[in-house]
């Protein structure tokens, strides 16, 4: 498996640090801060300390001052710590600047990121993309890399490695090399996986079954609110990232029509942009969604902030224009009459559900029905038996509700697809 840069085989105590340059960022850093120290969490680190600290401007090297960092690096040793973790993104020449000076691996939220990706990441899609984004961060880091990429045959040659080093190249070169071929091939695997996609998007299509995509900030309850709607078993755990890769379940409506609903990956502040291009193969599912279902986690005193970068993160996709149906989870779990009473004033449209209880479930889906209330007719036709490829359309793209046999003829109650309502208009009664 490839690796970002060698780093230490058991890490268990971490130091956070945030760095900020404008007094008005002050609180949004901190709750920045709190984020990252569940990201690390999440990695099982242990985070002995939190600094957050304010430089008056950016530096070239270590992106605060030089002594700012002499601090940060002696209580990183006087805690005993394997790592120091910067919320804020590091260039290459910097993070190899904090190591040089502290002696230590140095990691920014990127790659904290990118670990847990690679941890959690199931499907060939996910891995593959992983794969990608990690490579990506990786290249231009690779002047302290050691021993991180598989060499198939000893030198850097033969199914994997692409040539052999020449006479007089360095094995960085070798590396880069490698790194170059590795990403293509990963860029082609995820063509054909896309293209696989595409397949089975259109089968999709070609039944007319309207589709929706949950979308939301990570650990909003995104997988427990698919689950409660389908009866599924998709992993649902608290905490950031709990899932990766994309699912979709089918469901039946109050007024009967099927639905096909994704669970989408979670969005999150400071999602590094070459991450929101790997996963655009799996976020491509709330653009081409007919509407999205937006979770939002009721109980986060930043849910504001968690639906602006939802919001900002769909505009990357262009699926921000897209009829959503915005659901405030967790509710049940607001006891406070004035913090409710405040939500409502916030999203006064949004619905008010428990995705762990079921309730506002049925709420949920009425809304669903209402939005697609111009895709499907509740329709009763007169069919003649003969026509036995009117009774298959019927029960392959629609949802046939009842059927009764009088003289020669069939009469059907069936929740008919717009697409399909005008071949059957002759037989209606």
């Amino acid at each position: 498996m490839f690796e970002v840069r060698e780093k230490p085989q058991m890490v268990e105590r971490a130091l956070l640090v945030r760095l900020y340059f404008d007094p008005r960022e002050e609180e949004e850093s901190e709750a920045l801060l709190e984020e990252l120290g569940e990201l690390v969490s999440t990695l099982g680190i242990g985070v002995v300390e939190k600094v957050l600290a304010r430089s008056r401007e950016m530096h070239r090297k270590f992106l605060c001052g030089t002594g700012k960092a002499a601090e940060i690096i002696e209580l990183a040793k006087a805690h005993q710590c394997d790592v120091i973790v910067i919320d804020n993104q590091l260039a290459p020449s910097q993070q190899r600047e904090w190591e040089r000076a502290a002696d230590l691996c140095v990691i920014d939220r990127e790659e904290v990121i990118l670990d847990i990706f690679a941890r959690r990441a199931q499907t060939k899609e996910a891995r593959l993309q992983v794969e990608l984004a990690r490579m990506q961060y990786a290249l231009p880091r690779m002047a302290r890399m050691w021993g991180h990429l598989d060499r198939e045959g000893g030198s850097g040659g033969g199914q994997g490695g692409g040539a052999a080093r020449g006479m007089g190249e360095k094995q960085i070169e070798v590396d880069r090399r490698m790194a170059h071929v590795r990403i293509d091939r990963a860029r082609r695997e995820l063509d054909e996986v896309r293209k696989q996609r595409a397949t089975q998007r259109k089968e999709r299509e070609r039944m007319e079954t309207p589709h929706a995509a949950i979308v939301g900030y990570t650990n909003a309850g995104k997988s427990t609110l698919l689950n409660q709607l389908s009866g599924s078993d998709v992993m649902a755990k608290d905490m950031l990232f709990a899932t990766l890769d994309t699912t979709t379940r089918k469901i039946e409506l109050p007024d009967g029509q099927p639905l096909l609903i994704t669970d989408t990956v979670g969005f999150v502040r400071n999602l590094p942009h070459r991450l929101v291009e790997a996963f655009k193969a799996t976020l491509e599912e709330a653009v081409l969604a007919d509407f999205l279902i937006h979770v939002l986690d009721a109980t986060s005193p930043e849910i504001e902030r968690f639906h602006e970068t939802t919001l900002h993160v769909l505009g990357e996709l262009g699926a921000v224009d897209k009829t959503t149906v915005t659901v405030l989870n967790k509710i049940d779990l607001v006891t406070d009459p004035d913090r409710s009473a405040e939500l409502r004033q916030l999203f006064p449209d949004a619905l008010r559900i428990s995705a762990a209880t079921g309730l506002g479930m049925p709420e949920l889906l009425q809304k669903c029905s209402e939005v697609l209330a111009d895709r499907v007719r509740r329709r009763h036709y007169r069919i003649p038996q003969r026509r036995a490829d009117l009774m298959g359309m019927l029960h392959r793209d629609a949802k046939v509700l009842s059927t009764e046999y009088e003289d020669n003829d069939i009469l059907v109650t069936a929740v008919v697809p717009a697409a399909i309502a005008g071949r059957l208009e002759e037989f209606a009664c």
